[in-house]
């Protein structure tokens, strides 16, 4: 099939550029437009108890809580306002330079249509919205729009008339938070990617050796990146998918692209320099690269689709985005790089770069058994056993920190120092009296005044509730706010979410708990209770898909078992790192005691496709030379020797790509990039070139192992190696070294 592929690309290779062509174009007008029609957040479960409260509250009750929190402050002498005039004022919030601003700002707000309330120390006298030195005060603004993208329109809208003339101001809550995560999210990948870009075209010249060659992963990145934009903003039509699935195109979708353009154009140069024309070059790389190209595509699809089991947007909304970039990838790179390569032929040798290290003359294929890389493998296949110990140790005690794993929910601490919600809160949290404006909702449904009165006196006297404030009230609906010791996202406020819900709910009522406290442990409860089951599903997947590409048992096990154990020391670094607090200072973030539970569920989809992809690329190229030998050692030696130097160049290429996530300003975006770094680099080391000699010097015949009926679904329906006599079949081979179709 592979062949027979490779040769329609040859001949439709102007159909094939042309179509390309007409995807960049749609891609780049309306594909990128799928940028405004995006949904933000996505966090929350639409079915747990959380959600169900917040639309129950707001369909009772309407608008409830502070969508916004607006801090005006006195400002110190020489501070002035950003954009002013450099004035100053002072005084408390009794003075008239203050409240005069203040309460003129909140009149001009609640004139606003997408306002539903504005509630201020002003009206209520509450000693909570004052601070203790009594020259700083908030408002709590309630936005009438439900849901999320509703609400960060207004938001933008208001955000020019939320300044108070001659004070300080500054925004938080749950609205200006998740604003600023995405705005901050998208100016770090952008960061990442101006930094990280010329560094990678760097280092492809320098491992292409020409700039023609060099620009063929730039150009197929483009494409996987548009056409994912073009797909996304199809689905799109179809069901929400959150803003993040941008960041997810972009990290996959160019790194991809790298891998896959620097196999297929590797063994094009391969043949080629084995003497064998331009068709017959292509025909030969689809049959061997090609096949190698589509397994590692379709298992980081599987993978990416594991992430499809969760109901939260955010994750699926990942799923369908690095769905989208790695199959686009793919067929990029089945279809329109080698038609660039018929196109070009030998000219992908063009604008060579004269490097000092070059060897002079034709180039000439590498010798099967023989180079740095098959010597490293024969040393480690004279000493497996010490070897496997060795490693098996190291990556364990790497992996030990993970046991440990703490999971928390997101608060503004993930945000740089500098940025205003992260300073509201924490000016809040220190200076104001109660330090939280996120308190646990409790919506009594069905009940009277005096079964309230009851309910509510319970709920006072749950272990961990410091107070308990009916809010709002309307007709048998009544909303409670609890406040509790210690932080939004700690241990003591999720003890009395689950306290809270243990509560029988009075005769004929209806009890809902709800806010933030709430969402955050129905965000741990439903993913700790799926993380099993896409485990299950991505290990099952890609056994399956490994045994129809290599016709073995063991080796898909083997390849499952490796995956987990690097992924085990990347999580265990990330823990030591970002849990414990280690390097804090050098990498610029706040550590919080616990991991956001999606970044460890994203990091296990993705690197678990990379691992395999790494682990195709090697197994590949050793099925191969076993399928011509049958000798176990050399074959692993030979395979190694081909593809040693790609894998560490893919690995390198890749991390680049990665390492600007860590330069950002979003711890998250910090933790996924150092964690990928981590695992990428034991991956393409110390596995691939030391543990995977190692275990198939041991198992030795046993790696091709399948049973009888398991080998006859391969024969048939496996997506196996061409044989030698079925690549002698593809014409154009030496001594033919300029095909008919290329005249």
């Amino acid at each position: 099939m592979f062949a027979w592929w490779g040769r329609v690309v040859v001949r439709a290779r102007w159909a094939v550029l042309a179509a390309a062509v007409a995807l960049v174009v749609l891609g780049s007008t309306w594909g990128v437009g799928v940028f405004g029609q995006l949904s933000g957040g996505g966090f929350d479960d639409p079915a747990s108890e959380s959600s169900r409260a917040a639309e129950r509250i707001a369909t009772e009750l309407g608008p409830q809580g502070a969508d916004l929190i607006v801090l005006w402050s006195a400002r110190e002498n020489g501070e002035g306002e950003e954009g002013g005039d450099g004035y100053t004022s002072g005084g408390t919030v009794e003075d008239p330079a203050f409240r005069d601003p203040v309460t003129a700002t909140v009149a001009g707000l609640r004139e606003q249509p997408s306002v539903a309330s504005v509630t201020t120390w002003y009206d209520t006298q509450a000693p909570a919205l004052v601070s203790t030195d009594r020259r700083a005060t908030y408002a709590l603004v309630q936005l009438n729009p439900r849901d999320e993208d509703g609400k960060l329109a207004a938001y933008e809208e208001l955000r020019p008339q939320l300044n108070a003339p001659g004070l300080r101001t500054q925004v938080g809550g749950a609205v200006a938070f998740l604003e600023t995560v995405n705005t901050q999210t998208t100016r770090d990948i952008l960061r990442a990617e101006l930094i990280s870009m010329p560094i990678l075209l760097v280092l492809l010249v320098l491992i292409f050796g020409g700039l023609i060659a060099a620009s063929m992963p730039l150009l197929v990145g483009g494409l996987a990146i548009l056409g994912a934009f073009v797909a996304v903003r199809v689905v799109n039509l179809f069901t929400d998918v959150s803003i993040f699935a941008i960041n997810v195109i972009t990290l996959i979708g160019l790194g991809m692209a790298v891998d896959y353009s620097l196999f297929v154009v590797s063994r094009f140069r391969e043949e080629v320099a084995a003497g064998r024309g331009t068709s017959a070059a292509i025909a030969r790389t689809m049959v061997t690269a090609g096949r190698t190209v589509l397994v590692s595509g379709l298992t980081i699809a599987l993978a990416m689709a594991s992430l499809l089991i969760f109901p939260q947007p955010f994750l699926r909304s990942i799923a369908l985005g690095g769905m989208a970039a790695v199959l686009v990838a793919m067929l990029g790179a089945l279809t329109v790089l080698p038609a660039l390569l018929v196109v070009l032929g030998r000219r992908i040798d063009a604008l060579r770069v004269p490097l000092p290290w070059r060897r002079k003359g034709p180039a000439r294929p590498p010798e099967p058994g023989k180079g740095a890389w098959a010597r490293i493998a024969h040393s480690v296949m004279r000493r497996p056993v010490p070897y496997l110990l060795g490693v098996t140790i190291l990556l364990l005690a790497l992996a030990t920190p993970t046991l440990r794993m703490e999971f928390g929910g997101v608060d503004e601490r993930v945000l740089p120092t500098s940025a205003a919600p992260r300073q509201v809160a924490e000016r809040i949290a220190d200076d104001f009296p109660g330090g939280s404006v996120a308190p646990i909702d409790v919506l009594v449904s069905g009940a009277s005044p005096e079964t309230v009165q009851t309910f509510t006196a319970r709920v006072a006297q749950v272990p961990g509730v410091t107070g308990v404030t009916p809010t709002a009230n309307r007709g048998e609906s009544t909303l409670l706010a609890v406040s509790y010791a210690g932080e939004p996202t700690g241990d003591e406020a999720h003890d009395v979410v689950r306290a809270l819900r243990a509560l029988p709910a009075p005769d004929d009522a209806e009890v809902l708990v709800g806010g933030r406290p709430a969402a955050d442990r129905d965000l741990l409860d439903s993913l700790v209770e799926r993380l099993p089951w896409m485990a299950v599903l991505m290990a099952v997947a890609i056994l399956i898909l490994l045994f129809l590409a290599f016709g073995s048992v063991l080796l898909p096990i083997k390849a499952v078992l490796m995956n987990l154990v690097s992924i085990g020391a990347s999580f265990g670094v990330v823990v030591w790192v970002f849990q414990d607090g280690h390097l804090a200072d050098l990498l610029r973030f706040t550590p919080t005691g616990f991991i956001e539970p999606t970044n460890p569920i994203l990091m296990l989809a993705v690197l678990f496709g990379l691992a395999t992809d790494y682990e195709v690329f090697l197994l590949s190229r050793v099925r191969e030379e076993w399928d011509r030998t049958g000798d176990n050692t050399a074959s692993v030696a030979a395979g190694l020797q081909y593809t040693g130097r790609i894998i560490t160049a893919a690995a390198l290429l890749l991390i680049v790509v990665v390492a600007g996530f860590a330069t950002g300003g979003m711890t998250y975006l910090k933790l996924i990039g150092i964690g990928m770094i981590v695992a990428i680099v034991v991956d393409a080391t110390l596995v691939r070139i030391l543990l995977v000699p190692a275990t198939m010097r041991l198992m030795g015949r046993w790696n091709w192992w399948a049973p009888g009926p398991l080998g006859r679904v391969y024969r048939r329906w496996g997506i196996r190696e061409a044989t030698d006599e079925e690549l002698d079949t593809i014409p154009g081979g030496p001594g033919e070294p300029h095909s008919t179709l290329n005249r």
